[in-house]
């Protein structure tokens, strides 16, 4: 597959992300829970961005980040989300093609503001997120890059943007277009709470629409409606043909037809922010996929990817991985 023009094409909410470091005491004072994403509404955003300690902005998004993360390994890759042409949608578009990344997404000209998420990183490393969605609610079927969903080995789904209908009808129209072209399709459960929400709905996608999923154990755990790990994960086998599971700090692991293969994570010296950890480990894994590594060294990839994003403080790699899996992962054809 590797010598298609597109390998991964992401389909996500273009989200600005804000992050600042602060307290737990910063979190109870605006009503957060620690550890959680919380959707907020434009009067919210204003009133937690103006009580913000100095903060760092920068573009993310779930499968933006993975795109990123994609694009540094030296994989070829696209983008699919939704801005407005103001300030913020502009640096977004701008940040995604200078990485490398296809980005052909008309903006809104009438259309809400483009998102923005203020990303709130305790000292304990943990981050809680106040997203205000903008201008990402509004994607729809009309805004499917369709060259391109058609070209990728496989196009890749952000459970984040299950909520509005619209996109729920991308998701789909995205699925048949890429099954159509004997593509695969993937999608990450997100967060738990997305699953909570739409648990029937993203149950009937994946029966049908999915090949490749992402999740971690407690976003596998709502899915399933399963109390145990193992029973969880058993759950899956019929339902899509690769399944890879984070499970911090512990791993991760990966369920291929019959087969349980079990991923260490990488090495680490300090973890400073967790933000983009399960991103860009899904980007690792999907280029090892693309290019038909084996199932160990697909997640041993995202490994690597995921510890690289979690010692600096933001979503998105800042040093070359495709350079760092040459040093640490020698045998693989990167």
């Amino acid at each position: 597959m590797s010598d298609l023009s597109v390998e991964v094409v992401g389909i996500g909410n273009a989200i600005v992300d804000v992050l600042a470091q602060v307290d737990d005491a910063f979190l109870s004072s605006v009503g957060l829970v620690k550890g959680s994403m919380t959707l907020v509404d434009a009067d919210q955003s204003a009133r937690i961005y103006d009580r913000l300690p100095p903060a760092v902005e920068m573009s993310g998004g779930s499968a933006g980040n993975t795109i990123a993360g994609v694009a540094s390994l030296g994989g070829r890759a696209a983008y699919i989300g939704k801005v407005k042409d103001d300030q913020l949608g502009q640096v977004y578009r701008h940040d995604m093609r200078a990485i490398g990344a296809r980005f052909e997404t008309a903006p809104g000209k009438d259309s809400a503001p483009t998102a923005r998420s203020m990303i709130l990183v305790t000292p304990d490393a943990q981050r809680t997120m106040a997203t205000y969605l903008g201008a990402c609610v509004e994607l729809g079927p009309q805004d499917l890059d369709i060259a391109a969903i058609e070209e990728a080995a496989i196009t890749y789904m952000e459970g984040y943007l299950f909520d509005p209908p619209d996109a729920q009808r991308a998701f789909y129209e995205a699925a048949k277009l890429a099954h159509a072209k004997g593509r695969q399709v993937s999608l990450t459960l997100s967060d738990s709470f997305c699953v909570h929400r739409h648990g029937g709905a993203f149950r009937e996608f994946i029966d049908g629409h999915v090949d490749v999923l992402f999740a971690n154990e407690a976003e596998l755990l709502a899915l399933t409606t399963e109390g145990d790990f193992d029973r969880a994960l058993a759950a899956l086998k019929g339902k899509v043909s690769v399944a890879a599971v984070t499970r911090s700090e512990k791993g991760s692991v990966v369920l291929k037809g019959d087969e349980v293969v079990t991923v260490d994570a990488a090495a680490v010296s300090k973890v400073v922010d967790t933000t983009g950890a399960g991103d860009l480990y899904a980007a690792g894994f999907l280029l090892g996929h693309v290019r038909g590594f084996a199932a160990a060294d697909c997640g041993a990839l995202g490994s690597l990817a995921a510890a690289e994003v979690i010692s600096h403080l933001g979503p998105r790699p800042q040093t070359s991985l495709k350079a760092l899996a040459n040093r640490h992962l020698t045998h693989l054809p990167l």
